[in-house]
């Protein structure tokens, strides 16, 4: 099993935590966001994912885009450590939980879109930087609502184990820091940010612990 990854890509960090999750090895094959003007738009990786977009995993001679598609392909085929409740209700609970991070608050801060923002916009780089932050804080407040007024919410985003949910809160709150935002209005977020953290799966997840850390 392949991973196509970034150190600092959100949604690779979520996969890598959920293969750690599952105790599922796996090779990392490092893909520069920057570097050669971006690898991910290279022939050689277009040939491997059309979209061009991280991450990508490949297994048994299939390739999976999309954080959420490899995740839940995870979840199907290598079921031990369960990421998704066994309760339809807890299930479609974590997964918009999870989407509230991957499709309403992380597609907004895209390197693609910032590019544009700073380059056929021409928008100044604290202009981009004020953007950045206006979309961290409302998907933070959104989240922090869905899990304060939740009796779902347990030591994790979910009960008391770790889930889908997690592997999406973690790296978001790594961005937010990134790029200044306060956690203080979010101590619900901040709580499950600090246990998830205190486990190796997550730890060794981290960015700075991936081969190509800069």
């Amino acid at each position: 099993m392949k991973l196509y990854t970034y150190f600092r890509s959100s949604a690779a960090y979520r996969v890598r935590i959920a293969l750690n999750l599952k105790g599922i090895a796996y090779d990392a094959a490092p893909v520069h966001l920057l570097r050669n003007g971006g690898e991910q738009l290279s022939d050689a990786y277009r040939a491997i994912n059309p979209a061009m977009l991280l991450p990508a995993l490949e297994d048994d001679g299939n390739v999976i885009g999309q954080s959420l598609a490899i995740i839940e392909y995870l979840e199907e085929t290598q079921p031990q450590t369960p990421l998704l409740p066994s309760d339809p209700a807890g299930r479609a609970r974590v997964r918009a939980l999870a989407l509230t991070v991957a499709a309403d608050t992380h597609p907004l801060g895209n390197l693609r879109v910032l590019k544009y923002l700073t380059g056929e916009l021409a928008v100044p780089d604290d202009v981009k930087l004020a953007w950045q932050q206006h979309w961290l804080r409302t998907g933070m407040s959104a989240l922090e609502a869905l899990l304060a007024n939740d009796p779902a919410t347990g030591r994790y985003s979910h009960g008391d184990t770790p889930t889908l949910a997690d592997c999406c809160l973690v790296p978001q709150v790594f961005s937010a820091q990134r790029f200044g935002v306060d956690l203080a209005p979010y101590p619900t977020i901040a709580r499950i940010h600090a246990a998830c953290n205190e486990l190796p799966a997550f730890q060794q997840a981290h960015p700075a612990q991936q081969p190509d850390a800069e």
